[in-house]
């Protein structure tokens, strides 16, 4: 008798049958549909009966790593290709051995088997073996041709022979196409065999260049009106009207004389026309109009070539496709000439104006000689240039055509080319036309002049940033020519020096524009000095002085500057700079021209604003002293030092007297550190013990006091020199007792410390900001 289950375990049994019932319901389905499909193929018999257990859910067998479909794509791939060898070896090997008549017939044979084949297994519903059977049977078209000129016409010229195999077989294999429709390989095949015909008709009865790249043309024609019922004759099309082009222009190009390059020149300008009417008919084919207005302007211009010399050769071509730039506007033409035109133009005013900036490049780059001797008068070669005016067109042209598309296109980008270019022609031309020094610098000063106004008045970015770029260029170029003489460079420097002035005084502008013009206006303004010093004769370190003008007026004007303070300022602190470089000959001029740089700081530290420089003043006059101690060979600098500090330390009394808010570093500092620091280093150059015992104790008194006051001056100061001074103490003993360790003490010893202050990190923060908080709150 059965026991009841309980209802828990009851309701899970239910459940599981349920579900391997559902399971058992899904695989009969889908082994009903797939029985279904085979009844309905035609030619399919009964499916066999396959019992077996039910499958719940999981697959019987293994995961199939590749579909049936291409499983059966590859045997049939394979099938095809071993029967496509066992031809060729058969063909080529075994063929010998049987007769004529034997030889005809198995061949025969075979091909039409081979072709007769696809037309069963069509109607049988197995296109994939009909097309692998197909691909045979083509195959052995091709050793039927091939044994019946080894046989029948072995005296026949080759290469006449298979152009009449190839226009044969085309035809062939087009009709068998047509035949089997649904078989997608023989029309394809036909129309590869086709694009043979023509070009080996024409090496077999002209041999030569010339007439295959005719034949490749008409092909391309031929293929390119097929094209336009069958988009597929597009590929081949293209093929061979590149191929027929390029020998065109190998040809035009090696043309010794304007005679020889005619013939080339008509089959480019041939190539050229079928362009434009593929693309005339195709609106997608602007590629064909592009290719093709470049050939026609290569066909025309190789006729110039051999005549002329290349910058002129260059001028030409660029004249051929100011045409082709005017298609943008051509409302009368298609979309796809007008676009594809267009291009071509582009792309020639693109390479006539690349082969012209290397001219440019080499006038720019000649100037850089000038610094192997300054002032040697020395003149450019103007026989190098002897195509200049070709080049000056060359950039001028193109740089109207960028600006004509600029206009037509509405487009920002032309115009900034056209700026470049035009800048570039004018500013070179009058050393490519080989004009006297005074002209060159009269008109590249102009055109930088011009640019800039550009530069400051142009509404568009790109027009303005290339203008402003060119104008920064010229005057660089400029600049560095002028120190060909001296003269010149003083007139150059100094209109250039006025222009970028008047530049930045121009409200209207940009203030990048106005800023960068501001220092360069410092940048002349500091050179001329430099000129006018070198022209004096007088020693380099006393040029120093006069370039300390600079800083000084920039001091001067202060607020008066407006917008371009900063820029200016910056720029007469590294004129500045240049100037204490200058003096660091001589210790004397050294420390007076560190002594003027502290005043001038000084001075603008005045202004609330610029209080940040009176660290800056505090250093420089420090340094002055400390560079006269030098010289004057003082071992005690306290005795000058010391009658310093003291009137100091008191004025800074006075002051935290009068106002309890001021910083105990503009009261104390100064004069603190006109003592302490002289005095160590004197101490760290003094192998006694006395200066050192007498710094240390006074630096100590510094820091109680600091301490006890509150005052971060004295406390920071006093703290770091007493520290300084117990380092170099106990350095001595420290190197003795190192020496003494052994190799591996010291990597051990840093190890601990690591370890020790990556376990109290976070303690030692802690203890950081609680001593900043505390330094903070010091006077």
């Amino acid at each position: 008798m059965n026991m009841p289950l309980p209802p828990a375990e009851e309701l899970a049994l239910i459940d599981r049958e349920l579900a391997q019932l559902d399971a058992r319901r899904l695989y009969l389905l889908g082994r009903r549909d797939w029985l279904l499909r085979l009844l309905h193929q035609p030619g399919s018999g009964p499916a066999p009966v396959r019992w077996g257990p039910a499958v719940s859910g999981v697959p019987a067998g293994p995961a199939k790593e590749a579909s049936a479909p291409s499983a059966q794509n590859v045997l049939l791939v394979l099938g095809a290709v071993l029967l496509a060898v066992a031809a060729l070896a058969f063909t080529l090997v075994s063929w010998g051995s049987m007769g004529i008549a034997g030889r005809s017939a198995v061949l025969a044979a075979v091909t039409a088997a081979a072709l007769g084949a696809p037309v069963l297994l069509l109607r049988r519903g197995l296109r994939s073996t009909a097309e692998s059977v197909a691909a045979v049977g083509l195959l052995l078209t091709v050793l039927d041709a091939y044994a019946l000129y080894a046989v029948g016409m072995p005296d026949t010229d080759g290469t006449g022979y298979a152009a009449g195999a190839a226009a044969v077989l085309a035809a062939a294999w087009a009709g068998y196409g047509a035949g089997l429709r649904r078989l997608r390989l023989p029309l394809p095949a036909a129309l590869l065999a086709a694009q043979f015909a023509l070009p080996l008709a024409a090496l077999a009865a002209w041999p030569g260049p010339q007439a295959l790249g005719w034949a490749l043309l008409a092909t391309a024609a031929l293929d390119a009106a097929l094209a336009l019922r069958v988009g597929a004759a597009a590929v081949p099309a293209a093929v061979t009207g590149v191929g027929a082009l390029l020998i065109g222009a190998a040809q035009s190009w090696s043309a010794g004389s304007a005679a020889q390059a005619a013939a080339p020149a008509a089959l480019l300008l041939a190539g050229g026309a079928l362009g434009v009417a593929a693309a005339w008919r195709e609106p997608r084919a602007w590629a064909a109009a592009s290719a093709g207005a470049l050939a026609a302007v290569a066909g025309l211009g190789g006729v110039a070539r051999p005549v002329l010399d290349p910058a002129w050769t260059v001028l030409v071509h660029l004249l051929l496709a100011l045409p082709l730039l005017a298609a943008v506007r051509g409302a009368a033409l298609p979309e796809a000439v007008r676009r594809g035109a267009a291009r071509a133009g582009a792309v020639v005013a693109s390479v006539a104006a690349l082969s012209a900036g290397a001219a440019v490049a080499a006038v720019l780059v000649a100037r850089l000689r000038v610094l192997g001797e300054v002032w040697a008068g020395t003149t450019p070669d103007r026989e190098a240039y002897a195509s200049g005016a070709a080049v000056t067109l060359v950039l001028l042209i193109a740089a109207g055509a960028a600006w004509w598309l600029a206009r037509a296109l509405s487009r920002p980008e032309p115009v900034a080319v056209a700026v470049v270019l035009g800048w570039a022609g004018l500013f070179t031309a009058p050393v490519l036309l080989g004009l006297p020094a005074a002209a060159v610098f009269a008109v590249q000063l102009a055109v930088t002049g011009a640019a800039g106004v550009l530069a400051l008045r142009s509404p568009g970015s790109g027009a303005r940033i290339a203008a402003a770029v060119c104008a920064l260029v010229g005057a660089a170029n400029v600049s560095l020519g002028a120190l060909d003489g001296r003269a010149a460079t003083f007139a150059v420097w100094g209109l250039l020096g006025a222009g970028c002035a008047t530049a930045a005084a121009y409200g209207a502008a940009a203030r990048p524009l106005r800023s960068g013009a501001a220092v360069c206006a410092v940048g002349y303004a500091t050179g001329l000095l430099v000129a006018a010093g070198a022209v004096s004769d007088l020693a380099v370190v006393w040029w120093s002085l006069p370039v300390l003008a600079v800083p000084a007026a920039a001091a001067a004007l202060g607020p008066r500057l407006g917008g371009v303070r900063l820029s200016v300022e910056i720029a007469a602190g590294v004129a500045g700079v240049l100037a204490v470089g200058l003096s660091a000959g001589r210790a004397g001029t050294l420390a007076l021209v560190l002594a003027l740089a502290g005043v001038v700081c000084a001075g603008s530290a005045v202004r609330p604003e610029r209080r940040v420089l009176g660290w800056a003043a505090g250093a420089l006059l420090a340094a002055a002293t400390w560079v006269r101690l030098a010289e004057a060979g003082v071992s005690a600098p306290e005795a000058y030092t010391l009658p310093v500090t003291v009137p100091a330390l008191v004025v800074g009394l006075l002051r935290r007297r009068r106002d309890a808010q001021a910083s105990s570093w503009t009261a104390y500092g100064p004069a603190l550190a006109a003592t302490l620091v002289p005095s160590l280093l004197a101490a760290w150059g003094d192998p006694g013990w006395i200066r050192p015992l007498l710094l240390g104790a006074a630096a100590l008194a510094v820091t109680l006091l600091g301490a006890r006051q509150r005052l971060q001056a004295p406390l920071l100061l006093g703290g770091a020199v007493l520290a300084a001074v117990a380092v170099h103490e106990l350095a001595p003993y420290v190197v003795q007792v190192a020496g003494a360790l052994p190799r591996w003490v010291p990597p051990a010893l840093a190890g601990l410390l690591l370890l020790a202050v990556g376990a109290t990190y976070e303690r030692r923060l802690r203890d950081a900001r609680r001593l900043r908080a505390a330094i903070g709150r010091l006077g």
